[in-house]
């Protein structure tokens, strides 16, 4: 099987780029298949802080690779579509923060992969399209609503319009949108400093916010209290008050 994905972890940082240029970065089963695998590894190494998330060539993803279904039967589509959920949900379950740094076309799959980080830095010029229906599919209706809300993301579905990096922040779809030269080194720097926080704050303060947006303000506010409490069991706190008075690592008192 050809890699698709490369992934490297230096001093804490996960750098990983789907890595199909010739292709446009198209999403196939393979890539599927090696985008959750890398993720799982992700996962179990405990030096990493966070992943910086990237495509090689002049686009970040240009959506499905259509010509992989040719002569294949509903069957083969259907797990094939079970891998591509599986492998954004990998994504988006990562106990570590996860920067999605697009530019050039991000369409379809390419959409989904973003919206599965835990927040994206576009360059300038990126473009995002969402044209399952037009390609006779369905695809992007959970997490692009949940991300713009249902009547923009019904129109981005039905009308197949490309939306531009500003109004792309503008509804929610990424964070910033900096020059195509300084995207990598602008992702690189807010990796960083997402590492310097204490890991165990990091990965409660994700878990809290994911599962506090799937319920109301009061059981949100239960499970924040949880994850303080479970907090207080180890000594992250400590070490950001001592960071916080210049006390450097010496345990308060």
């Amino acid at each position: 099987m050809d890699e698709r994905i490369k992934l490297d972890v230096t001093a804490g940082i996960a750098r990983l780029r789907l890595a199909r240029p010739a292709a446009r970065n198209a999403v196939d089963l393979p890539l599927c298949l090696q985008l959750r695998a890398a993720f799982d590894e992700i996962d179990a190494d405990e030096s990493v802080r966070v992943v910086v998330l990237s495509g090689q060539g002049p686009v970040f993803c240009a959506g499905a690779d259509l010509k992989e279904r040719t002569g294949k039967d509903a069957s083969w589509v259907r797990r094939r579509r079970a891998a591509s959920f599986a492998a954004y949900a990998a994504i988006a379950a990562c106990r570590r923060p996860v920067i999605a740094l697009v530019h050039g076309a991000v369409v379809g799959s390419g959409g989904e992969i973003t919206l599965a980080a835990d927040f994206a830095i576009a360059a300038e010029g990126t473009t995002f399209r969402f044209p399952e229906p037009h390609w006779g599919t369905v695809g992007a209706t959970q997490r692009l609503p949940r991300a713009i809300g249902p009547r923009r993301a019904k129109e981005l579905l039905f009308t197949n319009r490309p939306v531009g990096a500003e109004e792309a922040r503008d509804l929610g779809l990424v964070v910033r949108v900096v020059p195509p030269a300084e995207l990598t080194d602008i992702g690189d720097e807010t990796a960083q400093n997402i590492a310097k926080a204490p890991p165990g704050a990091i990965a409660l303060t994700k878990r809290a916010v994911d599962l506090g947006t799937e319920t109301d303000l009061d059981r949100g506010v239960r499970i924040e209290m949880a994850a303080i409490e479970q907090n207080l069991e180890t000594g992250d706190w400590r070490d950001g008050i001592d960071r916080f008075t210049g006390a450097g690592t010496k345990e308060a008192e």
